[in-house]
């Protein structure tokens, strides 16, 4: 009788075995290779896409301030210097750069011219701001900057307001309505602020400096740059002078101008004239911004 041969069956049950074991790795390595691919794919949904960084300011450096005031307009500022020798006149309307550690950030120049009775003064302060913040422009940060100066100026910004609307009996509005007796509106715009003046005590006989007239106090500027203040203070020095301080403050997107001009007298006379000075520093407070445009 022929024997059966057996080993093929022995066999067969060890590799279905091993095959089985196979699939069974197979399916587990392929299951935390699928995970692993759905959470990263959860996690970067959730990370979104990165907020755009705030633009930059319009302006990246600054014109020479020395050489920006053209040369009739000091003669204007400073009428004390045409009476100087040559010499010493040409270097008073050469002018005194301001010192400064980076000259595409801020730059400045200052004039002054002395006669007799009176002494001139002018200086520039121009001022580039940078906001190291990516999600703060260039120019909010210097609206910032423009901001801090005015409130120290004393000038309130302009503001408007809307009368309360008093409803009708149906529920609509018939038109606005006074507020209570005693009762100020939150932003109600105040009335422009006199200049600041300060007095010194005097041994002598001595003028007593007047306010600039109505129209001419310390106010907000329209026409010039994006927004823009003027600001005049008077004070007496000595005991018959008196000083008169007007400055013009602006701004043009990320750029601060400051100009400020001023006028001393030494002997017994009238203050000086508010108009007079605060219409030089505005023109050349246009013409600076005139330059800031080429």
């Amino acid at each position: 009788m022929q024997r059966k041969a057996y080993a093929s069956g022995r066999s067969g049950p060890a590799v279905l075995s091993a095959a089985a074991l196979a699939l069974g790795l197979g399916i587990g390595l392929s299951g935390c290779s699928s995970g692993t691919a759905a959470d990263t794919e959860t996690v970067d949904s959730k990370a979104g896409p990165a907020a755009p960084a705030a633009p930059p300011g319009r302006y990246r450096t600054l014109f020479e301030p020395c050489g920006a005031v053209p040369g009739p307009t000091l003669m204007d500022l400073l009428p004390g210097a045409a009476a100087l020798p040559d010499a010493e006149r040409a270097r008073t309307y050469r002018g005194t750069a301001a010192a400064t550690f980076d000259t595409d950030r801020r730059v400045g120049c200052s004039w002054k011219s002395d006669a007799p009775d009176t002494t001139h003064r002018l200086t520039l302060d121009i001022e580039r701001v940078v906001s190291y913040d990516p999600s703060v422009s260039d120019d909010a940060r210097a609206q910032e900057v423009y901001g801090r100066k005015q409130a120290a100026a004393g000038v309130t910004p302009a503001a408007t307001t809307t009368p309360p609307v008093a409803p009708s009996s149906s529920g609509s509005s018939t038109g606005p309505v006074a507020p209570p007796a005693g009762h100020q509106p939150a932003h109600a715009p105040q009335a422009p602020q006199a200049p600041r003046t300060t007095a010194t005590a005097t041994t002598g006989p001595a003028t007593t400096p007047t306010a600039p007239p109505t129209g001419l106090e310390s106010r907000v500027l329209e026409g010039l740059g994006e927004v823009a203040f003027l600001d005049d203070t008077l004070e007496t020095t000595g005991p018959s002078g008196a000083k008169r301080l007007v400055s013009v403050v602006f701004r043009t997107s990320n750029v601060i101008v400051t100009v400020q001009y001023e006028e001393r007298t030494a002997a017994p006379a009238e203050a000086p004239d508010s108009k007079e000075l605060q219409e030089k520093a505005r023109n050349l407070a246009r013409l600076l911004a005139e330059r800031l445009e080429e």
